[in-house]
């Protein structure tokens, strides 16, 4: 039998990759799409009168074996993939989207949902039993369960379309990343680069067996390069290879996908009567509304837009009087906001990065979640993983109960693909009496430690690895009894507050001095240093606003409107970005061709959430502001009241109840200092 269809005998239940083949995966599925399929013909052959319990909780469970193997799968195909992984993706993709029309087109099923549905009121129901309902028979009505017999036909073809489009921009997206190299001879070139970058460059070029240093589009090595690098040319052609990712008509080239995918998009909300695909996605978030999200940004821009003008105008004249640049372009932003901010508050990255050892903030964040939570990480060995990068803990609860497993994967390579996400490899739920515990995810990518640093964070990246593990922790305390409703399973808009929160505690004094301790002599990271980090918060806020709305204003031009009448990316991209733009157009560069968020992940129509998470993360980190950064009644109420609850209640009620008010954008707006 394949290992992938057997329960997994290995502690607790985790998954044995180094026994796990890829050609395993193709069969597994077959096989578990077989199982959920005769699993719900049962359901639908029953005699007995539908009922929550043979209906709605059945339904639930019947594809948790499927469940299991997609998480694998696709988290393998994004943290260490291959052609082989790749080429079975697409194999796969269409399979799971006809099961899930299977699924959702199936009438008998969708009757006895209904049935059920309409007594609600006669139920007697728990919160979460009612939430599990309304989720049921949504996923049905919203996928088509109400449409004809044509028009089903219609919508099983766009949804197999779509999930191999989808597959297609983040391969070709993957590729581009992987085949640009800069390989520098002359180390003058490299002036103004830190030594530790210069040495993850050398390291980087010795693995190629090249000469010289090798700068690549990973961010570990994009991001320092633009910061730092004094030679100019460089970091144009750097960051030109950067931004024409997807954008050069080649084989490559994502400009037909960005147009396919979002004119399919707008096909499927038509044909399930929704004006478009943000009014169908967005019914399901907080937001509720495209004309919500609109006003939303639009009062953010108004009052970021005259702070952002400031900033760049100081930026343009320091430039100038720095090094008589006349025209401020974009690959000179981070480098010159980088001088700046050094000159104005005396610090920068290269200071801070040898206070921030990667081992030492891992510990940080897990002695900040020790203090909030209670909760213990034990390193174990134990542990099965798929790429020796990965390191595996216990997570365990004051008295040394299993709360989680955790996996970290901290370093790029050539078959992960960039960025920093929390995933999961097994929710929460509670099945035959068992609480079974969630096996969660992080993944990030850092500077591998050299021959003679460990990998050392900027403080960006310390701020990165306690978002993702803010979303861990939303995973791994989750405590509801159905895995469609536990953990991060909250509206997107919801999702990103526990992650945005956990970010607050890397400017507090009380949580560093846990962990920024210099990594040669153990010294504490200077306290007058933190009131300046807090200072360096708000430093460019104006700008760095504008740029998450550009990115929100992008995404709601595509989904928000009928795309139909789009022909060019370049040019509709252009005119959206009209009303956020500080720097000169790049021509040959284009932002919607790489915007793996919205055209590969799930954020389309959602990516405004970051900035409305923020409004929530502020709000609720200045109450703990009010009593103490580790109040132990504060945090309690964070973890029963929203940390545990998964998506089991509405998320404006869940937020009350801990908050004991409504949020409201005061706090995010003076933390900014935009105010």
């Amino acid at each position: 039998m394949n290992i992938l269809n057997k329960r997994f005998e290995t502690l607790h239940g985790t998954a044995p990759f180094s026994k796990i083949k890829a050609s395993d995966f193709l069969p597994a599925f077959k096989t578990a799409i077989a199982n959920s399929k005769a699993t719900i013909t049962k359901i639908c052959v029953n005699t007995d009168a539908p009922s929550f319990k043979n209906t709605i909780v059945a339904l639930e469970f019947a594809s948790l074996e499927l469940e299991r193997i997609s998480s694998l799968f696709f988290n393998l195909n994004a943290a260490e993939t291959n052609q082989e992984i790749q080429q079975i993706a697409q194999q796969v993709s269409p399979l799971l989207a006809e099961f899930s029309n299977d699924v959702a087109l199936n009438e008998v099923l969708f009757g006895k949902i209904k049935i059920v549905f309409e007594q609600k009121e006669t139920l007697s129901l728990s919160e979460e039993e009612k939430q599990l309902l309304l989720k049921k028979y949504k996923s049905f009505s919203r996928n088509g369960a109400l449409l004809d017999n044509s028009d089903k036909a219609k919508l099983r073809e766009i949804d197999k379309s779509l999930s191999s489009l989808k597959l297609t921009f983040g391969e070709h997206l993957l590729a581009e990343t992987n085949r640009f190299e800069l390989n520098i001879k002359e180390e003058s070139e490299l002036d103004g680069l830190p030594e530790d970058e210069k040495e993850a460059a050398k390291l980087r070029a010795e693995k190629k067996e090249k000469e010289g240093w090798i700068i690549s589009l990973d961010y570990p090595s994009y991001v320092p390069f633009m910061t730092y690098a004094k030679n100019r040319n460089l970091r144009e052609k750097l960051a030109c290879a950067f931004g024409k990712k997807g954008f050069q008509n080649d084989n490559l080239d994502n400009q037909e996908l960005v147009l396919n995918i979002s004119k399919l998009r707008h096909q499927r909300a038509n044909l399930l009567g929704y004006k478009t695909h943000a009014h169908y996605v967005l019914e399901e978030r907080m937001a509720k509304t495209p004309e919500t999200v609109a006003q939303f940004l639009s009062d953010l821009l108004s009052k970021a837009t005259p702070f952002a003008q400031k900033e760049f105008e100081t930026l343009s004249a320091f430039a100038r009087k720095t090094d008589g640049i006349e025209k401020l372009q974009k690959w000179d932003n981070a480098y010159y906001s980088e001088l700046l901010k050094k000159q104005c508050f005396e610090i920068d990255d290269a200071q801070l990065k040898p206070y921030f050892k990667l081992e030492n903030v891992i510990d940080g964040a897990f002695q900040i979640a020790k203090k909030l939570f209670g909760l213990q990480f034990e390193k174990t060995a134990q542990i099965d993983v798929y790429h020796d990068d990965v390191v595996t803990y216990k997570v365990l609860d004051e008295a040394s109960n299993l709360v989680a497993v955790f996996y970290a994967d901290f370093f790029p390579r050539q078959g992960k693909r960039s960025g920093a996400w929390m995933t999961s490899f097994k929710p929460q739920y509670v099945l035959n009496g068992q609480n079974e515990r969630p096996h969660v995810s992080i993944v990030c990518n850092f500077t591998k430690p050299t021959k003679t640093k460990p990998s050392l964070l900027t403080f960006n990246e310390v701020t990165t690895l306690f978002h993702e593990f803010g979303h861990a922790l939303h995973g791994m305390l989750a405590n509801t009894t159905y895995p469609s409703l536990s953990g991060t399973s909250v509206a997107w808009d919801f999702v990103e507050l526990p992650s945005q929160l956990m970010e607050n505690w890397c400017y507090e004094k009380d949580a560093l001095s846990l962990f920024a301790k210099h990594y040669k002599t153990g010294e504490l990271i200077p306290m007058a240093w933190i009131e300046k980090l807090k200072a360096v918060g708000k430093f460019q806020q104006g700008m760095q606003t504008l740029r998450q709305l550009s990115f929100g204003l992008l995404d709601m031009s595509w989904h928000a409107q009928d795309p139909s009448s789009i022909e060019n990316v370049k040019k509709h991209e252009k005119k959206v970005f009209s009303v956020t733009q500080l720097f000169p157009d790049v021509a040959e560069n284009c932002m919607s061709t790489a915007f793996a968020h919205i055209f590969q992940g799930g954020y389309s129509s959602g990516y405004y959430s970051y900035k409305w998470a923020e409004v929530l993360d502020a709000d609720a980190f200045a109450y703990f502001k009010s009593k103490g950064v580790f109040d132990t009644k504060i945090s309690k109420d964070l973890k029963q009241y929203i940390l545990s609850k998964g998506g089991t209640e509405d998320p404006h009620i869940l937020y009350e109840r801990f908050r004991g008010k409504a949020a409201s954008n005061k706090a995010l707006l003076e933390r900014a200092g935009l105010l």
